[in-house]
């Protein structure tokens, strides 16, 4: 087989509906109310795929959601439908999803048989709550929010609705477009209360002559930094894959991407703390353009008596922190959503997991 032409996968997926899957569940079933889209885990869907994603999970793929009632009645007769009668390739891109050695990971395959296709039939509170572990067509709570990862929340509001004719997606996604006001500035104040935590270990490891833990330690601020970026410019950080090409869309990124890598490049620990120096700054002077809190001063300075050169990001918590209304989300310990105190991507893909850790962190009491 020929490679095809690159289709971005949301157009692929668009194209597939309208051209291949609409006429055949008209056909199924005339008249029945559906929405189609193209959510969920996939480059395609935060904008970021190229050629190379289209070795697994790819292709002519997407969700048709249902009624509930519908799902019942329909799913098995459009299920069958398709299979029969999808076509094998569409614009040369196989139809037929084979599965791998690898659990639950399907790539695209010729078939001469029916097609094992990628069209996704649920309803959109059993989808949403198998992603999210809520449903947002019903009260989102705080430890909604708290309990799912951003990378989550953008894979939900990112990819494309090609059809909401049940009514249900539109208003799930603009629920869930942005944090409600007062919980941001309480995901601001965590973010920057990190980065004060760990500010002056660059110069303290250096000092010593741990020049590998302070790049390690750098890094680590040079990650929260970035996050801190997209979450000031109301953009749901993705995670590691994709959070540098996030990052690159937002406005600090022409300033401060020469700025972060030389940081890591650095190979002493005075360069790095310089450069680190520089992007706090900048961050910092983000932060007051917003005008979530008064002016807060961005410059450095040293770190109480010794001679490393901080932030002292734990101004900007407090500044947010005092700006916050609602008192229970002043109560909030300064930990945030659950992907600000974890990294572990087994914790973060199972929303159970996520929701038990998220329920014992926000209800520990404040030391």
């Amino acid at each position: 087989m020929t490679t095809p032409p690159f289709i971005p996968g949301l157009e692929l997926s668009r194209r597939f509906y309208l051209e291949a899957v609409r006429p055949l569940l008209d056909e199924a079933a005339p008249g029945i109310a559906h929405s189609a889209a193209r959510l969920g885990g996939g480059s395609e869907v935060l904008g970021f795929d190229t050629a190379r994603s289209a070795d697994h999970e790819w292709g002519p793929r997407l969700q048709l959601f249902l009624h509930p009632h519908d799902v019942t009645r329909h799913r098995t007769a459009i299920k069958k439908l398709l299979s029969a009668r999808l076509p094998k390739t569409f614009h040369g891109y196989p139809t037929h999803f084979a599965a791998t050695a690898d659990a639950g990971i399907r790539i695209m395959q010729a078939t001469d048989g029916p097609v094992h296709h990628r069209v996704d039939i649920t309803d959109p509170a059993t989808w949403f709550t198998a992603q999210l572990g809520f449903d947002p067509g019903q009260d989102v709570t705080t430890l909604d929010w708290l309990a799912t990862p951003a990378q989550r929340l953008a894979e939900v509001t990112s990819g494309a609705v090609f059809h909401d004719g049940i009514d249900r997606l539109g208003p799930a996604r603009a629920r869930l477009a942005w944090y409600p006001h007062d919980l941001w500035l309480h995901l601001l104040a965590c973010q920057w209360q990190r980065i004060s935590r760990e500010e002056a270990f660059v110069g303290r490891c250096g000092e010593v002559g741990d020049e590998l833990g302070s790049a390690v330690v750098a890094a680590r601020l040079v990650r929260d930094l970035m996050r801190l970026c997209l979450l000031m410019d109301r953009r749901y950080p993705p995670y590691s894959k994709w959070l540098g090409s996030a990052f690159a869309r937002t406005p600090q990124a022409a300033v401060l991407t020469p700025v972060l890598t030389a940081a890591l490049a650095a190979t002493d620990w005075h360069t790095r703390e310089h450069h680190l120096a520089r992007a706090y700054g900048t961050v910092a002077a983000a932060h007051n353009r917003l005008g979530l809190t008064d002016p807060v001063d961005p410059t450095t300075r040293p770190y109480h008596s010794r001679p490393f050169q901080v932030l002292h990001a734990e101004r900007f918590t407090a500044a947010l922190t005092a700006r916050i209304t609602d008192p229970a989300v002043r109560a909030l310990p300064l930990t945030g959503t659950v992907d600000q105190f974890t990294d572990s991507t087994d914790a973060l893909s199972n929303p159970q997991r996520t929701r038990a850790v998220t329920r014992a962190t926000a209800s520990a009491p404040n030391p």
